[in-house]
Formats: structure tokens, C-alpha cells, sequence
């Protein structure tokens, strides 16, 4: 895990004012406490790196002082918006994790703005909600400890796993998640297989990755109306939640274009907290289908990791 230095701590007691640095602050349920943005909303904590202060401060042609821009944790050693929401910051017990990158700028609310005329914080500052509270210091250390998405994709196919012939769907569909996440700033493990169209190893397979919770799993083939199409038959009872309106959008969306699509039987939904969409056995609409899923999946991982953005 990367280390991060704290260079300083800072807080004040009113909003829209520069914080002041301060020997320690303690971290609890809402936040800094005795700090004016502690509350019960995702934005209880804010860091900004001194990689970012560094470079505004050349362009402010000043040095800049810990807190000016009204953050709570100064850090060194990690370009914090490089982070995403769900990764996290340990040191012992205490545990931050990442709810957002950057803000909405004040414009004329802020001093800083008002002196240079642009803000760093709103583009590179980050903000956090304590997990696990404690005291916090300039010279302690944080570690890094990225969220890893943990993925599976299944290709089911009677031919392709005899060899048959060559799975195209499945190495597609691992190639735009990868994709995803890296324009997403995700760390990520994705897991590939291929079996035939059996109901009793799908389902197997589907309980494994609830139990070990991995983030997402898709699968891919056995979606339509022929006689070994059992994929949505398979997931549909392991629900816990079922997403509809994904797959009549996109059912909706390419059935205009081409009717055959609206014979398609994906589904998509949750396994408790593991997110799965059944895709048809194409390359042409594995990438119609990412297409859209990959919109909602931020968003669905919030929500399940009870991360409400909307405030």
C-alpha cells in the first residue's frame, strides 16, 4: 500500500473562511470534530495534496499556506484526484474512505478565487466520510488503500468450452470493462471463464461470486428463446433486486434499429451487493450492451455502498 505523508491538519469553525492549521483533529461519525463541514452527508472530510498546492502556487506567484484552501488534511506523497470514490485511507484503526472528487467551485465566495481568479480544490481536492474514527496529526501516515473491483465475466456455450470454437463475446466484453475502469481511475481483477449451458454450474458459479463478494459479474450467451438459453432463468431467482429499466432501454433502443434484438431475455440486477447483467452471445451486442450498463455502474455501486451523492 502507498504511505502518505500529513503535512498538516487544519479546521474552522465557519464555512467559506480558510482553515487553520492545528496541532491534531479527531475523526468521528461526522467528521472532523469542531470543524463547520462535520455533518452526517458524504463530504465530511476534505484533502488536497501539496503536489496540487505546488503548482497553483506558481501560478498564484505566492506560497501558499496550509488550510488556505479550506482543507481539512494537507498530504504529500499521492495525487489525490487520481483516487476514486470507495478507495480509502487507513492508519490503525481509523478509516477514511473516498466519496468524491472535487467540487463545485464558489467563484466570488471563495478568497482564493477572488485573488487569482481559479481555485485548485474544486478540481483536485477530495473528500471523505469516517468509517472508523481516531486522532489524526502532521507526521502521521495514511495508507492507500485503493477499492479493487473485483469482476467476472462468464461466457456460456456448449462449443466454446469443448473448443469448438473460438470465444469472441467473452475477451470483448473483458476488453471494455478494462477500458472502464481505467478511464474510470479503478483498480481492478477480472476473471474470465467459459461453460457449456448448464443451469447446476452457472448457478454455482453465481453463488461463489455473491460469497466472495465481487463487485460485478457479467455473463454472456443464453439469452434467447432456443431450448439451452437458461441464462436469465438461472440468475432471475438469485436476485435480490432486479434493475429493469436497463435492459428495456437498450432492448427498446436496438429493437428499433433491428427487431431481432427484442427477443433478447437479459436481465440485470443484484446479488446482494454484486451487480449482474446478462448480455446476448455477440460481439455486435456485447458492445451495444456495455454501451449503456457502463453509464449506470457508478451510480449502482454508490447506491449499494450506501454513498448518497445527491447533496
Amino acid at each position: 500500500m502507498t504511505k502518505i505523508d500529513i503535512l498538516s491538519v487544519n479546521i474552522s469553525d465557519k464555512k467559506g473562511i480558510i482553515k487553520k492549521p492545528v496541532p491534531s483533529i479527531e475523526l468521528n461519525a461526522r467528521g472532523v470534530a469542531k470543524d463547520a463541514h462535520a455533518g452526517n452527508w458524504h463530504r465530511q472530510v476534505s484533502l488536497l495534496a501539496q503536489e496540487s498546492i505546488d503548482k497553483f502556487s506558481e501560478q498564484a506567484k505566492r506560497k501558499i499556506a496550509f488550510g488556505e484552501f479550506a482543507e481539512n488534511i494537507t498530504t504529500q506523497g499521492l495525487v489525490l484526484h487520481k483516487t476514486a470514490p470507495l478507495d480509502r485511507f487507513i492508519m490503525g484503526e481509523m478509516v477514511l474512505e473516498v466519496t468524491q472528487i472535487g467540487k463545485k467551485c464558489h467563484g466570488d465566495n471563495c478568497s482564493i478565487f477572488r485573488e487569482v481568479g481559479n481555485c485548485v480544490m474544486p478540481k483536485e481536492g477530495i473528500f471523505c466520510r469516517v468509517l472508523k474514527g481516531g486522532e489524526l496529526k502532521a507526521g502521521d501516515q495514511l495508507k492507500y488503500q485503493p477499492r479493487i473491483m473485483k469482476t467476472l465475466i462468464i461466457t456460456l456455450s456448449d462449443r466454446a468450452s469443448k473448443g469448438e470454437y473460438v470465444d469472441k463475446s467473452g475477451p470483448l466484453l473483458k476488453k471494455l470493462t478494462e477500458d472502464f475502469f481505467k478511464s474510470k481511475n479503478r483498480h481492478y481483477e477480472i476473471e474470465t471463464l467459459i461453460i457449456p449451458d448448464n443451469e447446476e454450474q452457472l448457478k454455482t458459479i453465481l453463488l461463489k461470486a455473491q460469497s466472495e463478494k465481487y463487485d460485478m459479474v457479467f455473463t454472456t450467451g443464453g439469452t434467447g428463446i432456443g431450448p439451452k438459453d437458461i441464462t436469465p432463468d438461472v440468475v432471475k431467482p438469485l436476485l435480490t433486486k432486479e434493475i429493469p429499466g436497463i435492459m428495456e432501454l437498450i432492448r427498446v433502443k436496438y429493437g428499433m434499429e433491428k427487431a431481432n434484438a427484442l427477443v433478447s431475455r437479459g436481465i440485470a440486477g443484484v446479488m446482494n451487493k454484486t451487480l449482474i447483467y446478462t448480455l446476448p452471445g455477440s460481439p455486435k451486442a456485447v458492445n451495444e450492451y456495455c454501451c449503456e450498463i457502463f453509464k449506470t455502474i457508478e451510480h449502482s455501486l454508490y447506491m449499494l455502498n450506501e454513498l448518497d451523492l445527491h447533496g
